[in-house]
């Protein structure tokens, strides 16, 4: 494939079985024949699934508190019947999502240099601004965690399983072979996911009496509301141009 190709275009594409008048039946019919072995069959899989699901251990736990501030803080949270342990965990959640989105859209940036962008896209000044939010609210995460006595560096569980969930949109972002519309499709993602973090942050914050904690929390949230609207707008814009282009071409 070209440059100039679009993934939309015709090209090489060997995936399907009717390409294959002649070895495609035949393929369909040896399957039927040799039905699957009852060695290894999905019931035994599912049995395995559901031992190892019985007697794994957690994803992680909660470090203790870094310092007399935050053994303080749990304290007060116990006498008023709050576990402040959960909004921890979900401060160490956001942090992550954001130092990972930081990255998301320098690969982002990098794509729109590579191959530019499109009538109704986003713009180099649209995505550094973007960028720019991801890395504050990164920064405000750090913040809050520290003042509630707790290690800014530690992988809390809600982290350490926000990381893994983010990995497949990094690696579509990252591939070489994908353009700027195809990494915003995989940004969606990420943006919808923040958008929900970002909701259940600010409750959570508000509902535990950190007003001040909730009202930042709000803001991210505004600004991010604000990223996953622009990206669904951009691809928009993106296969509207694009079906046009190919209808003219077709004319």
């Amino acid at each position: 494939m070209s440059k100039n190709d679009r993934p939309t275009d015709i090209g090489i594409n060997r995936t399907g079985i009717a390409l294959s008048p002649v070895d495609g039946p035949r393929m369909t019919e040896g399957a039927k024949a040799m039905p699957p072995s009852s060695d290894g069959s999905a019931r035994d899989a599912a049995v395995l699934r559901f031992r190892y699901a019985v007697e794994a251990g957690e994803i992680g736990h909660m470090p203790p508190p870094l310092s007399l501030r935050g053994v303080a803080e749990a304290a007060v949270q116990l006498l008023k019947g709050h576990k402040g342990n959960v909004l921890l965990d979900k401060l160490g959640e956001r942090l992550a999502f954001e130092r990972s989105g930081v990255r998301l859209y320098d690969g982002l940036i990098l794509k729109l240099e590579a191959s530019g962008s499109w009538e109704g896209g986003p713009t180099l000044e649209d995505l550094v601004s973007f960028r720019a939010d991801e890395a504050r609210h990164f920064e405000w995460m750090v913040e809050a965690m520290t003042a509630l006595g707790a290690d800014a560096t530690a992988m809390t569980p809600s982290a350490d399983l926000t990381a893994v969930e983010s990995l497949g949109v990094l690696q579509v972002i990252s591939d070489p072979r994908t353009g700027l519309a195809q990494a915003l499709h995989a940004q969606q993602i990420a943006e919808l996911a923040d958008v929900a973090g970002w909701d259940l942050l600010s409750t959570l914050a508000g509902s535990l009496g950190h007003g001040e904690l909730a009202a930042q929390c709000r803001l991210a949230l505004t600004q991010e509301n604000l990223h996953a609207a622009s990206v669904a707008r951009w691809l928009r814009a993106h296969v509207e141009t694009a079906a046009h282009g190919e209808l003219a071409r077709a004319s």
